[in-house]
């Protein structure tokens, strides 16, 4: 069984002419891949140095790993310090901090601490789970109300303590921002790929527009459909809770933590699709559903008309349930 999704802005156009080309290299700790319809007075390596210069400079603002980056900076700022902000950096940061307050935090830019802690950050592995002091201890160095804004002059308030980690909506946010030097270079036809977060715009020389099936998890049991996408002007991210983790006394403890427990996820949720117009949001709902769990996640997707697609865990095996928006998008 195949399942098609057709965004709602895909209509007829004409097809673009030229050679695809694809180009790939590494950012934010993964790596990008990019396709494009090729314009014959462009050579590929403009293309990418452009795509590496503009990847680099989106890890110099918000890498966790870089010493000298700006968020590091933020992180280890005085208590008290209002620290200016590139650009790039106070976009993420701003939309990182929406997010949390509409689901109420499900999703955490102030997460580090705990990402430090359950050994999926630069500190790096751990093989067993934390005492509960020092889960405790990391807790109280979260939470997003604590960060204050100041947009008029781009820059946040470091109350003390606080850790930013916008990984989880970084890379989303960068395919966006490569889009925008595509399309500035002429190339209005591409597909952007980083760390599995994609964002496809026009079409192939075929006429068909970038085709990309759902990610998702295995397990016993029947299967899932497969679905494809159309990425015609659109973003698709993926979180699930099987892609990092450790075991410990038998137990698996994913990498997506909850950030009101401070501990990893603990539902039956595998994985969250969210496809939309923006990479950046895509990618920080998709971690906001998984946690929210199947319920609540599918609820906030409704009000919010968020196309998003949630595999549940069953005795059976996995089952695929669709939001609202998402089921509009299902191909007759």
């Amino acid at each position: 069984m195949r399942q098609i999704l057709l965004p709602p802005t895909l209509k007829a156009a004409r097809p673009s002419i030229g050679e695809v080309v694809a180009l790939h290299g590494e950012t934010m700790g993964t790596g990008w891949s990019l396709r494009y319809v090729a314009r014959p007075t462009l050579p590929r390596e403009t293309v990418q140095r452009a795509v590496q210069a503009r990847l680099d400079a989106l890890v110099g603002e918000m890498s966790t790993w870089d010493a000298g980056s700006d968020l590091l900076r933020y992180n280890t700022a005085m208590p008290g310090t209002w620290c200016a902000l590139p650009s790039d950096c106070f976009t993420v940061l701003q939309a990182a901090l929406a997010c949390a307050s509409q689901t109420n935090g499900a999703y955490d830019p102030t997460a580090g601490p705990l990402v430090d802690l359950w050994g999926f950050g630069p500190p790096g592995p751990v093989t067993a789970p934390p005492s509960p002091a020092a889960l405790a201890a990391a807790r109280a160095r979260t939470g997003w109300p604590r960060v204050q804004l100041d947009p008029a002059k781009r820059r946040a308030l470091q109350p003390g303590g606080i850790q930013l980690d916008l990984s989880a909506i970084a890379k989303g946010y960068a395919v966006d921002a490569i889009g925008r030097v595509l399309t500035g270079l002429g190339i209005d036809h591409h597909l952007v790929e980083i760390g599995g977060e994609l964002r496809g715009a026009g079409l192939k020389p075929d006429g068909q527009p970038w085709w990309v099936q759902l990610e998702s998890p295995t397990a016993p049991g029947l299967p899932l459909p497969e679905t494809v996408v159309a990425l015609y002007g659109v973003a698709i991210a993926t979180s699930g809770d099987y892609r990092q983790g450790f075991t410990h006394a038998g137990r698996h403890y994913s990498h997506t933590l909850d950030p009101r427990s401070g501990k990893p996820l603990q539902n039956d949720l595998a994985a969250v699709t969210v496809l939309h117009a923006s990479g950046m949001q895509a990618d920080a709902l998709a971690t906001a559903l998984l946690v929210l769990g199947l319920e609540k996640g599918l609820a906030h997707a409704q009000r919010h008309g968020i196309a998003a697609r949630f595999v549940q865990r069953q005795r059976t095996g996995l089952v695929a349930r669709l939001s609202p928006a998402m089921s509009d998008w299902l191909a007759p």
